[in-house]
């Protein structure tokens, strides 16, 4: 490895010790590699940004991220959350299931973990912990359910993979349903088992809705429960790609809470705006160092000695994948979800290739093995997320979501190790 090369990587580690923020440590330890080891000029730097964020399936993210935003406040996720009541809130453990499939149904049409968090949080943690759920479990398991939100489709990471190894984004999609499914699921099975072993949901607790009153609330959310079905619906349908239903996702969300809902009126728009221009400004500025750093990464051939030396080992591919789940488990509690795709997707990409991983398989191992990292410290974004809406500390809120987060590794390790699982669906 070069001198410049190993320059680089203890560079970008120093600045991240240092707690700077992800993309400020990116862009940083690039413009000094341009600076000292390149005869490139430094207007490369801007021009390179503009080169990075000018791609048309990059569009997706602010339309989604927006999407999310109208939907929390013009009451679709409320409404999505009362179906849930009216579908298993009659059940032992019924609020706790509820928060589960909400967050599933919340992530079909939010792509982003955070926002999933938000809009399930705000309603069902405060209402687990007036009906006698315990609040450590409650804060664990919405927390732990809404990092969901980047693996069930639409998903942002899996749009920032598909750019990052020109991977078919909408068979990326298509892949993500089963696996989040199968945490969802996997999810149910921990709230039955803890609701049982401690009460939760039973006697003056147990929700009990009338025969009028769930039909009234699954006629209230037809709308809501709609939106997911008409975003994929119209990808896999052929009607438009993956970041037109981004848009799609836009004015479907604005038309039902403006016009039908009415839960937001026009003066709401702006204040809604400047919060996802906020949000999306943050993520794309990560993404623009991320892909301008995956740029050097591969002037300095790093990838491609990366690849040569662990292919010398002569792996296996279930010793490769194996190798790569302990790696991302590590990463993830260390750095967001975009930038460490953005960085390790370009590494991992050609050595799972040349082993015969399929590269959608490999996208999908990489977004659950993330997602985790989402629920632990110290950099696990939905923990701070969390804490904030039960006023619990992040330790104590990363603590009650170790059980829900050992579910998710167990998913992990089957996705992992049948590929059936994320393949399926995918032609």
């Amino acid at each position: 490895m070069s001198a410049a090369a190993i320059a680089l990587l203890v560079t970008l580690l120093l600045l991240l010790l240092s707690s700077a923020p992800i993309a400020v440590a990116l862009g940083l330890t690039t413009f000094l590699y341009f600076f000292y080891f390149t005869t490139i000029p430094l207007t490369q730097i801007p021009e390179t940004l503009f080169n990075a964020l000018n791609t048309f399936p990059l569009m997706a993210v602010p339309f989604f991220v927006l999407a999310a935003t109208i939907m929390s406040r013009g009451g679709i996720s409320r409404r999505l959350t009362e179906a849930g009541l009216a579908a298993v809130g009659g059940f032992r453990g019924g609020l706790a299931m509820t928060a589960v499939l909400s967050c599933v149904f919340f992530a079909a049409i939010s792509g982003s973990s955070p926002a999933t968090v938000v809009a399930v949080g705000t309603l069902l943690i405060p209402a687990m912990v007036r009906a006698g759920y315990g609040k450590e479990f409650s804060t664990g398991l919405v927390a732990t359910s809404g990092s969901l939100g980047i693996l069930i489709p639409p998903s942002i990471p899996l749009i920032v993979y598909g750019i990052a190894t020109e991977t078919s984004i909408g068979d990326l999609f298509l892949a993500g349903i089963l696996p989040g499914l199968l945490g969802g699921a996997l999810l149910l099975v921990l709230v039955v088992v803890v609701s049982r072993r401690r009460g939760y949901g039973t006697g003056a607790n147990a929700v009990t809705m009338t025969r009028a009153e769930k039909v009234r609330a699954f006629r209230d959310a037809t709308l809501s429960l709609l939106l997911p079905l008409f975003v994929l619906g119209g990808i896999y349908g052929g009607f438009f790609t993956p970041t037109e239903a981004a848009a799609m996702a836009v004015f479907y969300a604005v038309v039902v809470s403006l016009v039908f809902y009415r839960e937001i009126g026009i003066r709401d728009i702006g204040p809604i705006l400047l919060t996802s221009a906020r949000t999306s400004a943050m993520i794309m500025f990560i993404i623009a160092n991320g892909i301008l750093f995956s740029f050097v990464l591969t002037s300095e051939r790093i990838p491609r000695e990366i690849t040569g030396a662990l292919l010398g080992l002569d792996l296996e591919p279930w010793a490769f994948l194996l190798l790569v789940t302990v790696l991302l488990l590590i990463v993830g509690c260390f750095m967001e979800t975009s930038s460490a795709i953005l960085i390790l997707a370009p590494i991992l990409f050609p050595i799972a290739i040349a082993l015969g991983v399929n590269p959608v398989h490999l996208g999908i191992i990489i977004v659950m093995n993330l997602e985790i990292g989402m629920i632990t410290p110290p950099l696990g974004l939905n923990l701070f997320v969390a804490s904030g809406m039960s006023r619990m500390s992040v330790l104590r809120v990363a603590k009650s979501a170790l059980p829900s987060a050992a579910v998710l590794l167990g998913a992990l390790l089957l996705v992992t190790f049948i590929p059936i699982i994320s393949l399926a669906l995918v032609g």
